[in-house]
C-alpha cells in the first residue's frame, strides 16, 4: 500500500491503516518521514496526556481506567505505551494484549506498545510522531505512559499538554523524584495505591516539595504567572478562570486507588482543568512552538549522527579507528576533528536563520 492510500485509510477512520503507520514511525520504514510529514495538516485537535512515575506505581493500572472512564464519556482514547527493551530483540517486552485488561476488544480505545530502544531523542521523536498519527486518526484522547521517570522518559512525556507524576506512597522515593526533574513537568502529581500505609505522609511530602519549588521558582504557581496586559486583554474569562490565570497554574495533588477507580474522577477534572488554564492563558500556543522547536533540533540530531556514522564506515569503522589509537597512531581528538571538518565545511555554507520561504508557503531554502 502506498502512502498515500496508507494516508487516506487512516484519514477514514481505519484502524489497521493506523497500526500500520505507526509500524512504519517505529521501524523508521523507507517514506515515514514523507507519510508524517502530511499528518501534520490533520492533526493538532487531541488532548495528549503524559503519565509518568517510577516503577511500581501503576501507571498501567491507571491508564486503563482513565481510557475506560474517558470511553464511558463517548470519547475516544489512543494509548501509546513505552514499554522496556528486550535485550535479543530490542523490540517491547510487553505486548499490546496483556495490557489495560478492561479496554480489550474495544477499538476506540486503541492501545499501541512502542520500544524503548531509541536514542540520541529518537524514541521522543517516534513517539511524537505516533501520537500525530492518534491525531490524524481523530482521536480525542491520547495518552502517554512510559517505563520509568529517567531522562528518556521526560523528553517523552514532554510530548503531551499536560503530564501527570505518579508517586507511590511512603516509599521514600519523593526525594528521589525530585532529583529526577520530576518537579518540573509535573502538571498534576498522583498519590495512586492511596489506600496504603504512608499515603497521608507522601501527600504531606509533596506539598512541602511544591511549596519549596514555588519559592524557589521551580514549578507550580511561581513561574507560571502572566502579565497583566495579557490578563486584561481577556474579558470573557470566568472570574474564576481569570483568578487561576493571576495566580499561575499551582500542581494539584489527587489521591487514586486506581485498583477500584477510586479518585480517577478528580484525577480527569484536574487534567481538563490544566488543559483550560493553558488555553486560556495562552500558554497551549507556546507549548505547541516549544515542542515544534524540540522536534526540528531532534531530527537534525538523528540525521548529522547518521552522517557521521556514514562517514565512520567510509574511514574504516569505528573500531579500525578504535584500534588505531590503541596502538598509539593517532587519538581521539584528531580522529573526531577529521571527520567533523567536512561536516563543517557544509555548515560554513548554510546559515539557519537565512532560510526564507520559497514561495509556496510550505518549503523554504537558503537565501
Amino acid at each position: 500500500m502506498s502512502n498515500e492510500d496508507l494516508l487516506e485509510a487512516l484519514l477514514a477512520g481505519e484502524h489497521r491503516a493506523l497500526a500500520r503507520v505507526i509500524s512504519k514511525i517505529e521501524d523508521r520504514s523507507p517514506g515515514h518521514r514523507e507519510l508524517v510529514s502530511k499528518l501534520y495538516a490533520h492533526s493538532g485537535e487531541a488532548d495528549v496526556i503524559g503519565i509518568t512515575g517510577s516503577p511500581g506505581a501503576g501507571k498501567s493500572t491507571l491508564v486503563d481506567k482513565l481510557a475506560e472512564t474517558y470511553h464511558e464519556r463517548g470519547q475516544t482514547v489512543g494509548i501509546i505505551a513505552i514499554d522496556p527493551s528486550s535485550p535479543f530483540s530490542g523490540g517491547a517486552v510487553l505486548g499490546d494484549r496483556i495490557r489495560m485488561v478492561s479496554t480489550v476488544g474495544d477499538m476506540d480505545v486503541f492501545v499501541r506498545s512502542m520500544s524503548a530502544r531509541g536514542t540520541l531523542g529518537g524514541l521522543s521523536t517516534a513517539t511524537a510522531d505516533a501520537v500525530k498519527a492518534m491525531d490524524a486518526f481523530g482521536k480525542d484522547k491520547i495518552i502517554v505512559e512510559t517505563v520509568g521517570a529517567g531522562q528518556n522518559e521526560i523528553d517523552v512525556v514532554r510530548t503531551a499538554n499536560t503530564v501527570a507524576v505518579l508517586v507511590p506512597p511512603s516509599s521514600g522515593d519523593v526525594i528521589q523524584t525530585l532529583k529526577a526533574g520530576i518537579l518540573e513537568i509535573a502538571d498534576v502529581f498522583v498519590v495512586n495505591k492511596a489506600d496504603c500505609p504512608g499515603a497521608d505522609r507522601t501527600v504531606q511530602e509533596l506539598r512541602e516539595m511544591l511549596q519549596l519549588g514555588e519559592d524557589a521558582g521551580l514549578g507550580g504557581g511561581g513561574s507560571n504567572r502572566h502579565s497583566q496586559a495579557v490578563i486584561d486583554a481577556h474579558n470573557d474569562w470566568r472570574s474564576e478562570a481569570k483568578e487561576e490565570i493571576e495566580s499561575g497554574w499551582s500542581t494539584p495533588i489527587v489521591e487514586t486507588v486506581a485498583m477500584d477507580g477510586t479518585g480517577i474522577e478528580e484525577l480527569i477534572n484536574a487534567l481538563a482543568a490544566h488543559r483550560e488554564y493553558l488555553v486560556n492563558s495562552g500558554e497551549r500556543a507556546d507549548h505547541v512552538r516549544d515542542r515544534y522547536a524540540q522536534e526540528i533540533r531532534t531530527l537534525l540530531r538523528e540525521d548529522v549522527h547518521g552522517l557521521l556514522e556514514d562517514e565512520l564506515e567510509r574511514a574504516g569503522s569505528v573500531h579500525d579507528l578504535a584500534d588505531a589509537v590503541r596502538r598509539g597512531q593517532t587519538d581521539p581528538y584528531t580522529i573526531t576533528r577529521k571527520l567533523l571538518d567536512p561536516v563543517e565545511t557544509c555548515l560554513e555554507g548554510l546559515d539557519s536563520d537565512r532560510l526564507v520561504d520559497d514561495g509556496s508557503g510550505t518549503d523554504f531554502r537558503p537565501k
